[in-house]
């Protein structure tokens, strides 16, 4: 792993959380509970959904608040069990190795989905989140294999803007120690073959790759382009996240109709994983639009569309 000499990745879950270690005999036993869920959930895969759509990022750019609105439709269901909350699996990026079974684990069966149908006279939808799966280089060839028909969601952010909160969210977690700067200036050298790696071994997971790329995960045409060589334009929906910031109703409208869903308003609209911040400096903006316009170019090019960014 091309990062700092001595550098030990913290332990993270599965869901790309830092792990924190359940303490006391309460903690210890709800722990169990969901491991022993978990595999109650394994041992049913035959019986459960795949996923209706996928949000696939980017990080940072409001795949939470899209996935917490979906959730709040009468017609979405919850991945499993309910009470965890959980927005995304991570499976077709880091958790691919865990298998099949342990992804559909995470979702209702297709009898209680079909039983919630026919109580509402309409289809029940089921999907997931997770903001890495743009950024992975196997995501999108591993998610077409195994759920060809989803449709797909993608959020993207002004890539500076998304550098700067993916750091401060990496700091306040405490896997990153560097300030903002320093991380932009070591990123080339932590990432260094780290892709290349995942491409030639598939079973290589890559630390720096997913939580120190700053200002790689904000060069969107590249993944991009392998989701959209991977899937037809229809199952396509690819939205600016400062028009979802500011107009989230009729963002939000767009995208129940994308998804075949009937008008819902959620009660409020809020971006969720939204926390205060600084002002991201002169001279890392500066940077990062140096680093950056190139493949902005290259994106509206793909899109063609003005993204506005720059």
């Amino acid at each position: 792993m091309a990062i700092e000499d001595g550098f030990t990745p913290p332990r993270m879950t599965p869901y790309g959380a830092p792990y924190r270690a359940p303490e006391g005999r309460a903690a210890m036993v709800r722990a169990q509970i969901r491991n022993s869920i978990r595999i109650l959930g394994k041992l049913t895969s035959p019986l459960r959904a795949d996923p209706d759509y996928l949000v696939i990022g980017t990080k940072r750019g409001g795949t939470t608040s899209m996935a917490k609105w979906l959730l709040e439709h009468p017609d979405v269901a919850p991945l499993f069990p309910a009470r965890e909350t959980r927005k995304g699996t991570y499976y077709f990026d880091v958790n691919f190795g865990r298998g099949d079974a342990w992804y559909k684990s995470h979702f209702p069966t297709r009898a209680s989905l079909n039983l919630r149908a026919k109580r509402k006279g309409r289809p029940v939808l089921v999907g997931e989140a997770t903001p890495y799966y743009l950024h992975s280089p196997h995501a999108a060839n591993r998610a077409v294999e195994a759920v060809p028909n989803a449709k797909i969601i993608v959020l993207l952010r002004d890539p500076i803007a998304r550098a700067f909160s993916h750091w401060t969210e990496r700091t306040r977690n405490n896997v990153e120690t560097l300030s903002f700067e320093e991380a932009l200036a070591a990123e080339p050298g932590r990432l260094e073959g780290e892709e290349d790696k995942m491409l030639a071994d598939p079973s290589y997971v890559s630390f720096a790759h997913q939580h120190f790329s700053y200002i790689d995960q904000g060069r969107y045409a590249r993944g991009l382009r392998r989701w959209m060589q991977a899937f037809p334009p229809e199952q396509l929906l690819i939205i600016r996240s400062e028009d979802m910031y500011e107009n989230p109703g009729k963002i939000f409208g767009q995208t129940l109709e994308f998804l075949g869903l009937p008008a819902y308003e959620p009660q409020a609209f809020s971006a969720w994983n939204m926390k205060p911040k600084d002002p991201v400096s002169a001279e890392a903006t500066a940077l990062l639009r140096q680093a950056l316009a190139d493949d902005v170019v290259e994106l509206e090019d793909l899109l063609g569309r003005s993204m506005e960014w720059q």
